[in-house]
C-alpha cells in the first residue's frame, strides 16, 4: 500500500486462525452490504496488472495478498 493513493487498509489477518478469518469475512461483507464490488489482483507474465472479480469471500484465492473494494458505476441497473 502507498500513503496517499487512496488505499485504506479495512482488515488485515490469517486465514488460517479461525478468529482473524472470522474478522475477514466480516470487513469483505460489510463491504459488499456498502455496495461496493470486490476483485483480487493477479500477477501477469507480462506485468500488466490485472484482478479477478470476486463475490464472495470463499473466490478468495487463500493465499491472496489484497482485496480490492471499489464502488459501482453510478446509474447502472
Amino acid at each position: 500500500m502507498k500513503p496517499g493513493h487512496g488505499e485504506i487498509l479495512l482488515a488485515e489477518g490469517d486465514v488460517d486462525v479461525p478468529e482473524e478469518e472470522k474478522a475477514l469475512v466480516d470487513a469483505f461483507r460489510e463491504q459488499l452490504d456498502a455496495g461496493m464490488w470486490a476483485a483480487v489482483p493477479q500477477a501477469t507474465a507480462g506485468g500488466r496488472r490485472e484482478a479477478h472479480m470476486v463475490r464472495s469471500f470463499d473466490e478468495v484465492p487463500r493465499d491472496a495478498e489484497r482485496v480490492i473494494f471499489f464502488p459501482r458505476a453510478a446509474g447502472g441497473r
